[in-house]
């Protein structure tokens, strides 16, 4: 029954309206959530390297671009390979001219031959020396080729598709062979979490976590505890790339509790108390509740009551109306 001091609430709430009839307190296992920062990661952080050594001459992307794969990104100068490519051009064609001379002089044993004034080894000797110099010009061209291919390493490409998350070069830098003029963020992101040990053991690949405006899937969790923590990927659908490192607030599943549920609809407010509807021993009895957490399970609205009932508590319908 109502105390005193609550019986003209309890006469107020406590109407006809109350027909359904009475259900048990209903008993649920909820999910214990834990609250921690996860970090936005690229799956892959690649870096576009110089593959010569020169000056930058032409810088065309700043952090924050998305490039596509093999787009030039930079491009390199060593004026050094100019000279050498007009060093063997000059090479070549003083080749060139040998052969076109040792030609002449086996065109010419060829026909001494013939006339028996000069001998079957000179003739041999003359077409060694052609031989000897189509060589040489053969390997001066190999030479010009690769000073060519090393030429047109100088652009820098992208190795992936991506966003420029860091470019350490500015235009006029020298820069060795090997090194990163930009790194880029491939393959999509994931969000990293790092939870405390304690909660190792409730942590499984698959669980559904809980993110900003989204949900995510539990994708790995690393068997290696460090510094009090165990790590794990998180993968979320259309998570943006535009901030690498990134911090974002993730619940996580931890354990599961009993609860005592309602209905959100069997609780009544009056006064800055709450009220539900319980079957009393001579009819209907207004118990102030302390609601809890709102969850909605089995699709219905639901709200924890943390004291002011028990599991043999009856509900009444219509705490609203």
């Amino acid at each position: 029954m109502c105390k005193p001091v609550l019986t003209a609430i309890c006469l107020a709430l406590v109407t006809p309206a109350f027909a359904d009839a009475p259900a048990p307190v209903k008993q649920v296992q909820l999910t214990e959530w834990k609250a921690v920062y996860g970090t936005v990661e690229a799956r892959l952080r690649v870096p576009a390297r110089a593959r010569i050594g020169g000056t930058i001459t032409e810088l065309a992307v700043t952090e924050g671009d998305v490039v596509a794969e093999g787009q030039v990104l930079a491009r390199i100068v060593d004026e050094k390979l100019g000279f050498q490519l007009s060093a063997l051009e000059a090479q070549k064609t003083a080749a060139e001219a040998q052969l076109a001379n040792a030609q002449a002089e086996l065109t010419r044993g060829q026909e001494l031959l013939k006339q028996g004034v000069t001998t079957v080894q000179r003739l041999d000797a003359l077409r060694t020396q052609v031989d000897v110099v189509t060589g040489q010009i053969a390997a001066l061209e190999a030479q010009a080729r690769v000073i060519a291919q090393s030429e047109a390493e100088g652009a820098v490409l992208a190795p992936a598709a991506g966003r420029v998350l860091e470019v350490p070069v500015a235009k006029g830098a020298v820069v060795m062979p090997g090194e990163p003029v930009a790194t880029l963020a491939a393959g999509g992101t994931f969000l990293r979490i790092a939870v405390p040990e304690r909660h190792a053991a409730n942590l499984h690949q698959g669980d559904t976590i809980e993110i900003e405006g989204a949900e995510g899937r539990l994708a790995k969790v690393y068997p290696l505890i460090s510094g009090g923590r165990v790590t794990a990927d998180v993968e979320v659908a259309d998570l943006s790339d535009r901030f690498i490192d990134a911090r974002v607030l993730v619940r996580l599943p931890v354990g599961q509790r009993p609860a005592l549920v309602v209905p959100e609809g069997e609780i009544a407010s009056q006064s800055g108390l709450d009220f539900v509807q319980v079957e009393g021993a001579e009819g209907p009895v207004a118990r102030v509740v302390v609601p809890g957490q709102h969850q909605v399970i089995d699709g219905q609205k639901m709200v924890e009551i943390l004291s002011g009932l028990t599991a043999t508590d009856r509900v009444l319908g219509g705490g609203n109306e």
